[in-house]
C-alpha cells in the first residue's frame, strides 16, 4: 500500500525496476539482494530500499527480494494489469514505427486503432491495428472508448486533435509531437522529446571529456 504521496523521481524509476526484474525473471533468477539489483541498475542499494518502502515492505532480511513477486507487485503499482485501451493518432513514419516495433501489451496497454487523414493508409491494417479516418474519431471513442492516445501527428494540428480527444474523455496523452499541449487538469500528458534526450547526451559527452 502507498504510504504517502510519492515523488516524481521515484515514479520515474519504477519502470526501470520493472524492466530489470522482468529480464531477471526471464533469465530464471529467483531471488536477488538489493546490492545485486543495485549493481545491475546503477542505483544505490539504499535508494532502492527507500524507493520500494514508499509502497510497502517487499524484501526479507537475509533473503533479499523474490524477483517474480517483486516484478508482479511493481507491475500492479504501475497499472500493468488494468487493461488500458490506447489509440494512435498519426499513422506516418513515427506512428507506424511504434505500431510495428513497440510492444504495447508488455506495459499493460492494448492498441486498438490508429487514425489518419491520408487516404493511402486509411482502411489498411498495420501490425494488426486498423487505420481509420480521423473524421471517425468521436464516433469511435463514443462506441469503444480509450484511456490513452498516442500522438504522432504534425505539430500544427496537435492542439486541435488534443482538444477533440479530451472532449471525448481520453484521460492520458503520450505526446511525441514536440508541442506543449494545453489540457484539462484531469488529463495526464507524458511528453517524449527526442531532441531533449539527444541534447542531454551531448552535454554528458562534453562532461566526460573534462
Amino acid at each position: 500500500m502507498r504510504k504517502e504521496k510519492v515523488s516524481t523521481a521515484v515514479i520515474r524509476r519504477l519502470p526501470r525496476y520493472y524492466r530489470n526484474l522482468e529480464e531477471l525473471s526471464r533469465a530464471g533468477v529467483v531471488r536477488i539482494s538489493s546490492g545485486a539489483l543495485s549493481a545491475a541498475m546503477g542505483i544505490t542499494a539504499s535508494q532502492i530500499r527507500q524507493d520500494l518502502s514508499c509502497f510497502g515492505e517487499f524484501g526479507l532480511q537475509g533473503y533479499g527480494y523474490n524477483v517474480e513477486n517483486l516484478r508482479r507487485e511493481i507491475g500492479e503499482i504501475l497499472g500493468v494489469g488494468q487493461g488500458h485501451r490506447a489509440i494512435l493518432l498519426g499513422a506516418g513514419n513515427l506512428g507506424r514505427a511504434l505500431m510495428e516495433n513497440f510492444h504495447f501489451e508488455r506495459t499493460g496497454f492494448t492498441l486498438t486503432a490508429a487514425f489518419d487523414v491520408d487516404p493511402a493508409v486509411i482502411g489498411k491494417t498495420l501490425a494488426g491495428v486498423p487505420v481509420l479516418d480521423l473524421k471517425e474519431l468521436e464516433g469511435y471513442l463514443e462506441r469503444e472508448g480509450a484511456d490513452v492516445a498516442v500522438l504522432t501527428v504534425p505539430g500544427g494540428v496537435a492542439q486541435a486533435v488534443t482538444d477533440r480527444l479530451t472532449q471525448c474523455g481520453v484521460r492520458g496523452l503520450w505526446n511525441f509531437t514536440n508541442m506543449e499541449l494545453s489540457t484539462p487538469k484531469s488529463t495526464v500528458v507524458e511528453n517524449v522529446h527526442f531532441a531533449d534526450s539527444l541534447l542531454t547526451l551531448g552535454y554528458m559527452i562534453l562532461e566526460n571529456k573534462e
